[in-house]
């Protein structure tokens, strides 16, 4: 949600972003709550049949302002789940990085964690479910209480399930850790029926079987009832390199019977059968007592991790520890965050750069993504992919590439967050097009320009050299740079849509088409279609590429890219050019049925405005309040007249599918007109922008805080608030199908 001004309050946030004891947990859920209508649901990835199933699980947790620029984790494509972490009893996972993992494909889970000893009688409470003084009058009771309200929160703020942190010794020794065990099973089964059958309960090596925390900092006799009892488990990082051969060495001597899951009556798997992949060995990025040192040196402990030969999945703790580490030294900036966290995750933006780092038995630095596969997001099919390349952060915000906010310290979002093109990174990859030649390869870049935007806060620039050529056929040279990789139905036919602009150095000029390969770039998998190109405003272009999924057995991966024909009028020289992407969606083409066809067209249909009933803070203004609305689909007139009541053609058809069915919007623009009790023109075009859905977690509501509205405001009679939405196509409303609210103090219009 980036908005005007600074210094926002709580009042724009999510609600209850942690509890800090279980009692205020029972004092929560005493008052009705509904689920937030503004979290997407989670969405699988897709499996083709090459994919390995080694994974990566993050633990993290970080405070973000709405204006600021703060810490953002941008490589969901690497890992499988994310923990939000902090040291509160129930963490609850903000809804901007539950909507940026579920984006992309990865789990966002809570944390359930007791540690100190002002912790004990609550590791015995939420077994027992009310508190209990001691456990001295015999065997220690299970209830479902707490299970069903951990997993009632899980599924109204809509995230994935709990890593369990239990630090502290348990008072009943043996006798309550086995009845933890057991209601771990319970909370697996009560996430299983309100969340899904995706939901998680992730164990941490601490407890082991008599009570006592004694992190073995692998998997053993000593604390395998409580892997056996959730979904996976997170080894603590104490370890040396001969300890992941030991965990996988046992794993393999235990006996099927314990690990193959367990079925239901109806043979759906009640809980999944464990793997060696159900493991995840835990790296701390600090490097406290960590092999390898940690930072720039995880590579040497995940190198013995092994994921893809020795099977072992990897849990790394603390990922912000590129921000927290150098955050405050003199000159530090967002800009150089990211090439600090580029280096660590993908490595050097030059090929040729070399990444420093201590001699060491495992060779030389390896980024944190030559251990993982790169997972494409959900299939376009079930969730259309858009992205405007936003890495959560920005210091300008566009709409249709007129920028609308100048943000004085910059702004965080999470909800804002998208892909960043997973194949441009660390630097794009260009091939020849169709031709082998002699020449050599052009090179390039990627950046993300926060000086220009077409949606959202940035573009993604890609900046390309290519050097001089003394063949005949210079003239016109053409290059292939895949963007983004995708997972596609097969037989499916999609559309992909680029926004862009180009530059080219004087004396050169570009020829650019969208268009889809298969990854190893072999166009002839996909059937493409004719590219469609309009101008749009600000110097923006956009290319509509219709194309089918090949037929295969297993679900199709797919490049989307572009095709770049260079023209130089001396090809001897270098031609430097650039590329800045404004957004990329794809998603199903519309079904080509005939004429009678009713497509909905989406609008903002209504919205109201409620003013705040009481003085919130010392700088409310009288237009501070809340703003909501509902969206909707219109048909244009048809003239329909059937002539016999035999006549088998429908007098119009509807088109069923979830794409066409209603529509879906990315998020909404907010704007705000000032106006006074006397009739006067309205123009929309002299609105100011105040912010954008997002932070909350709510569908269809904004809260109008002082801070978003400009100064001097109060001095009018009234406003008139737009509400704008941009679909999850990126597309924008024009203003006629926006809803606007007038607002006179002292009640609505």
């Amino acid at each position: 949600m980036p908005l005007r001004g600074v210094g926002h309050s709580a009042l724009v946030s999510d609600e209850e972003p942690y509890f800090k004891s279980l009692a205020q947990l029972d004092a929560w859920f005493a008052q009705p709550h509904e689920k937030l209508s503004g979290v997407l649901a989670y969405q699988p990835r897709p499996h083709t049949g090459g994919q390995s199933d080694s994974r990566g699980k993050l633990l993290g947790g970080y405070s973000e302002s709405p204006s600021g620029l703060c810490y953002t984790f941008n490589f969901w494509s690497l890992c499988d789940s994310f923990v939000y972490f902090s040291h509160h009893r129930v963490t609850v996972p903000p809804s901007g990085w539950i909507n940026a993992a579920h984006k992309q494909g990865t789990k966002m889970l809570g944390t359930l964690i007791f540690e100190h000893r002002e912790s004990e009688s609550e590791s015995l409470q939420i077994i027992v479910g009310q508190p209990q003084s001691n456990t001295s009058t015999g065997g220690i009771p299970l209830s479902k209480r707490y299970a069903v309200l951990l997993a009632e929160l899980a599924y109204q703020r809509g995230f994935d399930g709990y890593l369990l942190n239990f630090e502290y010794h348990l008072q009943g020794g043996t006798e309550q850790a086995r009845a933890l065990a057991a209601w771990i099973l319970l909370l697996r089964s009560e996430l299983r029926a309100k969340v899904g059958p995706h939901a998680q309960a992730v164990w941490y090596d601490s407890v082991i079987y008599n009570g006592r925390v004694q992190w073995q900092n692998r998997l053993n006799g000593y604390n395998l009832p409580f892997f056996l009892a959730s979904d996976s488990f997170f080894t603590n990082y104490f370890w040396t390199p001969d300890y992941p051969p030991l965990t996988a060495q046992y794993f393999m001597s235990l006996d099927p019977a314990l690990v193959n899951g367990n079925a239901s009556t109806d043979n759906n798997p009640l809980f999944r059968a464990k793997t060696l992949q159900s493991i995840f060995t835990g790296i701390d990025v600090w490097g406290r007592d960590q092999y390898g040192g940690g930072g720039f040196g995880c590579y040497r402990a995940i190198t013995h991790i092994s994921p893809e030969s020795l099977g072992l999945s990897v849990a790394l703790f603390g990922p912000g520890w590129t921000w927290e580490s150098e955050d405050g030294k003199p000159g530090w900036n967002w800009n150089q965050w990211w090439n600090y966290e580029r280096m660590l995750w993908l490595g050097p933006a030059k090929a040729r750069d070399i990444i420093p780092v201590p001699d060491a038995p495992e060779g030389p630095f390896k980024p944190i993504t030559a251990f993982f596969q790169d997972t494409p997001p959900p299939d376009p099919a079930k969730f259309t992919f858009y992205t405007f390349f936003s890495p959560g952060v920005g210091n300008a915000w566009f709409v249709n590439g007129k920028k609308v906010l100048d943000a004085e310290k910059g702004w965080t979002d999470i909800d804002k967050q998208c892909s960043i093109g997973n194949l441009v990174w660390p630097r794009p990859n260009p091939v020849w097009e169709d031709e082998v030649r002699a020449d050599e390869v052009p090179t390039g870049s990627s950046s993300l320009d926060m000086t220009d935007g077409y949606n959202g806060g940035n573009t993604l620039k890609l900046s390309i050299t290519c050097g001089g050529s003394t063949a005949e056929d210079a003239f016109f040279r053409c290059i292939w740079v895949p963007i983004q990789s995708l997972t596609l139905t097969n037989q499916t036919s999609y559309e992909a849509c680029v926004v862009y602009k180009a530059t080219a150095d004087e004396g050169g000029d570009l020829d650019l088409s969208i268009f889809a390969k298969s990854p190893s770039g072999d166009p002839d998998s996909n059937t493409v279609g004719q590219v469609i190109v309009s101008d749009l405003s600000e110097g923006w272009s956009q290319q509509t590429l219709t194309f089918t999924a090949p037929p295969a057995p297993a679900p199709a991966s797919v490049a989307i890219g572009l095709v770049v024909g260079i023209v130089a009028q001396d090809p001897s020289v270098a031609c430097n050019f650039s590329i800045s992407l404004g957004q990329l969606a794809v998603y199903p083409s519309p079904p080509r049925p005939p004429p009678t066809v009713s497509f909905g067209t989406p609008t903002v249909r209504w919205a109201k405005f409620a003013p705040a009933s009481t003085v919130v803070t010392a700088s409310s203004s009288a237009f501070e309040g809340v703003l909501t609305w509902d969206a909707s689909s219109s048909f244009a007139p048809i003239d329909v007249n059937i002539d016999f009541p035999e006549d088998p053609n429908p007098a119009w058809i509807l088109p069923d599918t979830p794409t066409y069915r209603f529509p879906v919007f990315a998020y909404f623009n907010i704007y705000v007109l000032p106006l006074s009790s006397t009739a006067q023109p309205i123009d929309p075009g002299s609105v100011l922008f105040i912010g954008t859905t997002g932070l909350d977690g709510r569908a269809n509501r904004f809260y109008v805080e002082a801070q978003c509205l400009p100064k001097g405001l109060d001095q009018n009679d009234g406003v008139r608030f737009y509400v704008q939405g941009v679909t999850d196509r990126g597309e924008v409303l024009p203003w006629e199908s926006c809803a606007a609210v007038d607002y006179l103090k002292g009640g609505a219009l």
